[in-house]
C-alpha cells in the first residue's frame, strides 16, 4: 500500500481525476514541465508517516477488541505455530533478517524478545503475520490474501513490462529502477518508533521470491500499468485526496486570477477602464408671446437668410421672420451617451453622441413630431450627431495640481455662466488648463484655448473657375482665475478672461452684378454659419446698379453678415456657502464687456437693432450696445444625489444687442440670443439618485429695438446613468 502510493509520485507524474470517483478513475499520466502537487508530496515524509499511523491505529483497534472478548491466560501458544498456505499454495520460507544497530528497540516492550517467525522483507506479509498473531486472521485466510496478492503481482509485473517498452520507444521518462519496496522496507527499519515490535506473531512463509536487480520494478497490487502509459492507483487516503484538490484548486484559482478568465465577477482590465455614461431628458416645453410684440417684419430670421439661398431684398416679399405672437406647445428629447476610455500614462479619449433636430451648435434638443431636414414626424426616426470626441493627456490629475491638454471637440473648459456660452455647446479645437495650490486653500488656475469656429469651403465659390480667398474664423480665449477657500464656511471662486473672435464680422464684398440667386460674392462666407437672434446684422454684397439689374431695383440678391467685431473681456465670480451643508447657498456673477464694439461704425451699415423709425421715413439710429450682466441665487442641494434632494434658483440677467456672440449662449432665454433681459425662477427635486424633476419660467423682454416679450413653461423629467 505504501509503494503504491509512492511510486508514481517519485516517477514524475501527476494526478488526473475527479473527487468523489471511484479508485479505478485515478489516472496518473507521465506530467513535463512545472513541479505537480503530487511530486512536492513525494518529495516529504508525510504521506508515509500517515500510512504507517493508520496501520498503528487500526492494529490497536482490533487488539482491543480481541483483548476485551478473549482471556489471555486461555489461549494456546502461538508463537511457535507456522501459517501454512491455504489451497495448496506452495510456501516458500523467507530469510532470516537482523534488526539494523542503528534501530534501538524499547527494552520495556514484550515485543522486544526475538520474534518466533522469520522476518520478511516484505512488510504486507509481516503485517499479516501480525494480524494472524493477534488473531485478527486465521492462517487460512491470511493464506488466500497472500495467494490474491501474488497473483495481482504478477499481472501488474507483466503490464508494468509492456507499459516500459511503450514508453521506452516513445522516448517518454522511464520509470524508476530503484525498489520502492526496498526503499520502504529500509525506512521502516530504521524507524522503530513508528510500529511497536511484534515478534511474537507466528511466521507466515513468503510465497515469491524477492526481485531480481536486473528485473523491471514490480509495481505493487495498488498499481495496474496499462497498454496506453498510463498506471492506475487503486487506493489513496481521503486526507492526501483532500490535500491534493486543495492545492490544485489554489492553483488553478491563482491562474485565473492572474489571466482573469474564471474569476467570479471580475473583468479583464481593459473593462475597468472604459467608464461609459449617459442621460435622457424629456421636457415639455409651453411659448407664450403676451400682445404688443410687434409683428409687422420687424424680426427677421437671419439664420435661415444666411443657411439658405441668398435673399432678394427687392422682392415684394417678407425675407424669413421669427414667431414673436403666437403660443407654441411642444414636447421635446435630449439623448446623450458616449464613453471615456483611459488608455494609460496620462491618456484618455472620450465620444459621445446626441440628439438634435439640425445642427445647432446650443441645443440637442429633438422637438418630437417636427419634421425638418428629412427627418421626424409621422414617427420616423431621428438623427444622432457626434457631439463630442477629444483626446487628453493629463498629470497630476489632483484638485491642488494639476496639467492638461486636450484636442478634438469637449465639453466648455471655462469658468462662466450661459449668459455668454450655452450648456450644451461643445468646443472644437485645443485647449490647455492647469492649476497649482499655491498656498493652503488658494489655488490659481489658467486655461488657454485655441478654437476653429468657421472654415472656408475648399472649393468656395463652387460656380466659379477662379476661387475666392479664405473666410477662415477663429476664437483665442484665456482666462486666469482662482479657488480661494476662505474659511470652512465660506469658499470663493474667481476668473477674468478674453474671448477674441478673429474674422467673425461680416465684410463687404467686391462689387459685382448677382444675376441669379447662385452667383458667390467674394465674402459670402463671412456671413456666420448659425445664429439666434439679437446681434446687429450688415449686408455683404455689394451690388452695382446697371440695366441688368434694372439700375438696383430687381435682382438684389443678398447675405448678411455681423455688424461688429467681438472681443470679449469677461469678469465671473461664485461666492458659495456651506455652513449648513449638504444644503448650500451660491450666488454666482458675471459681466461682459464687448472690447471690438464701435458704435458710429455699426451705425453706418446696420439693418436691424434700430429705433423708430420717423414719420418722415427716416430710419431710426442704432440702438444696440455692448455689455451684459447677469446674478444668480441657488440655495439647496449642490448636487441631486439621493431621493428627495432638492435646490431653488433665481437669476436676472440683463444682454445688450453686441455684448456676445449670439450664436453660442443660452438657447432658452427669451427663445435664444441676445438683446435682452429679465428673469429666471425654479427648482429641482430627486426622485432617486439618478432620476429628477425641474420645473423652470423665464421671462424676456427685449432690451432696445421694436418691442418684444417671451415666456416660458419648461417642464423636465431627467435621468442619467
Amino acid at each position: 500500500m505504501v509503494q503504491a502510493f509512492l511510486r508514481p509520485y517519485r516517477a514524475g507524474r501527476i494526478l488526473h481525476g475527479f473527487p468523489g470517483a471511484s479508485p479505478q478513475a485515478y489516472v496518473i499520466r507521465p506530467f513535463q514541465g512545472a513541479r505537480s502537487p503530487i511530486q512536492r508530496y513525494a518529495d516529504t515524509p508525510i504521506p508515509l508517516l500517515l500510512c504507517f499511523v493508520l496501520i498503528v491505529f487500526a492494529c490497536s483497534l482490533c487488539a482491543a477488541q480481541s483483548a476485551s472478548s478473549t482471556d489471555p491466560a486461555s489461549q494456546p501458544a502461538q508463537t511457535t505455530q507456522t501459517a501454512q498456505p491455504a489451497q495448496g499454495v506452495n510456501a516458500v520460507q523467507p530469510t532470516q533478517t537482523t534488526q539494523p544497530a542503528s534501530s534501538p528497540e524499547p527494552s520495556s516492550s514484550p515485543s522486544a524478545s526475538p520474534s518466533a517467525f522469520t522476518r520478511s522483507q516484505n512488510v504486507t506479509i509481516n503485517l499479516i503475520n501480525r494480524l494472524v498473531q493477534r488473531g485478527v486472521l486465521t492462517k487460512e485466510d491470511a493464506a488466500e490474501l497472500i495467494k490474491m496478492a501474488e497473483e495481482d503481482a504478477a499481472a501488474a509485473r507483466a503490464e508494468a513490462a509492456q507499459a516500459a517498452q511503450a514508453r521506452q520507444a516513445a522516448q517518454a521518462v522511464p520509470l524508476p529502477t530503484a525498489s520502492p519496496e526496498s526503499a520502504t522496507a529500509q525506512e521502516l527499519a530504521t524507524s522503530p518508533q513508528l510500529l511497536p515490535d511484534l515478534s511474537a506473531l507466528p511466521t507466515l512463509k513468503q510465497t515469491t521470491p524477492p526481485p531480481s536487480p536486473a528485473a523491471v520494478p514490480e509495481p505493487t497490487p495498488a498499481l495496474v500499468a496499462g497498454p496506453d502509459d498510463t498506471v492506475r492507483v487503486t487506493y489513496i487516503p481521503e486526507v492526501v485526496k483532500k490535500q491534493m484538490r486543495d492545492e490544485i484548486e489554489q492553483e488553478v484559482l491563482a491562474r485565473a486570477r492572474e489571466e482573469n478568465w474564471a474569476a467570479p465577477r471580475t473583468f479583464p482590465d481593459w473593462v475597468s477602464r472604459i467608464r461609459l455614461f449617459g442621460d435622457i431628458r424629456v421636457r415639455y416645453e409651453g411659448l407664450y408671446y403676451p400682445s404688443g410684440n410687434d409683428n409687422t417684419g420687424a424680426f427677421p430670421n437671419f439664420n435661415a437668410i444666411n443657411t439658405g439661398p441668398p435673399f432678394d431684398v427687392s422682392g415684394s416679399v417678407f425675407s424669413p421672420q421669427l414667431n414673436v405672437d403666437k403660443t407654441r406647445n411642444r414636447v421635446r428629447l435630449r439623448a446623450r451617451a458616449g464613453l471615456e476610455a483611459d488608455l494609460g500614462d496620462g491618456f484618455t479619449i472620450g465620444i459621445r453622441g446626441a440628439t438634435g433636430e439640425n445642427d445647432s451648435p446650443v441645443t440637442e434638443n429633438q422637438t418630437l413630431g417636427v419634421a425638418n431636414g428629412a427627418q421626424g414626424g409621422n414617427f420616423s426616426r431621428y438623427s444622432l450627431w457626434l457631439d463630442r470626441a477629444f483626446l487628453k493627456y493629463e498629470l497630476g490629475g489632483r484638485p491642488d495640481c494639476d496639467l492638461s491638454i486636450t484636442a478634438g471637440r469637449f465639453d466648455n473648459p471655462f469658468f462662466g455662466t450661459t449668459m455668454i456660452w450655452a450648456d450644451d455647446l461643445g468646443f472644437d479645437g485645443f485647449v490647455l488648463q492647469g492649476r497649482y495650490q499655491i498656498l493652503k486653500g488658494v489655488t490659481p488656475f489658467i486655461t488657454l484655448g485655441l478654437f476653429p469656429v468657421f472654415n472656408t469651403d475648399f472649393n468656395f465659390a463652387t460656380n466659379n473657375p477662379s476661387k475666392f480667398n479664405s473666410e477662415d474664423k477663429w476664437l483665442y480665449a484665456g482666462q486666469i482665475g482662482a479657488n480661494w477657500r476662505i474659511n470652512r464656511d465660506f469658499s470663493m471662486k474667481l476668473g477674468l478672461a478674453v474671448y477674441d473672435f478673429d474674422n467673425i464680422e461680416g465684410h463687404l464684398s467686391t462689387p459685382f452684378v448677382p444675376l441669379t440667386s447662385s452667383d458667390a460674392g467674394d465674402t459670402d462666407d463671412s456671413r456666420p454659419a448659425f445664429a439666434q437672434k439679437g446681434n446687429t446684422y450688415m449686408a455683404l454684397r455689394r451690388i452695382l446698379a446697371t440695366a441688368q439689374n434694372n439700375f438696383g431695383t430687381i435682382d438684389q440678391f443678398q447675405y448678411f453678415g455681423l455688424a461688429t467685431a467681438f472681443r470679449e473681456l469677461a469678469f465671473t465670480g461664485e461666492l458659495d456657502f456651506n455652513h449648513f451643508e449638504p444644503f448650500r447657498a451660491a450666488l454666482v456673477g458675471e459681466y461682459v464687456t464687448n472690447l471690438a464694439f464701435n458704435r458710429s461704425a455699426i451705425n453706418e451699415v446696420a439693418v436691424n437693432n434700430r429705433g423708430q423709425t420717423s414719420s418722415n421715413g427716416t430710419q431710426g439710429s442704432f440702438a444696440g450696445g455692448n455689455t451684459a450682466w447677469i446674478i444668480s441665487l441657488k440655495v439647496g442641494s449642490p448636487v441631486l444625489e439621493k431621493r428627495w434632494d432638492w435646490n431653488l434658483f433665481l437669476n436676472y440677467r440683463y444682454v445688450e444687442s453686441d455684448a456676445v456672440v449670439d450664436g453660442f449662449n443660452d438657447s432658452d432665454f427669451g427663445g435664444g440670443g441676445t438683446n435682452l433681459k429679465g428673469y429666471v425662477v425654479g427648482g429641482s427635486l430627486a426622485l432617486s439618485p439618478n432620476v429628477w424633476l425641474t420645473l423652470r419660467w423665464l421671462s424676456a423682454n427685449a432690451v432696445a429695438g421694436p418691442p418684444y416679450k417671451n415666456d416660458i413653461l419648461q417642464f423636465d423629467i431627467n435621468g442619467r446613468f
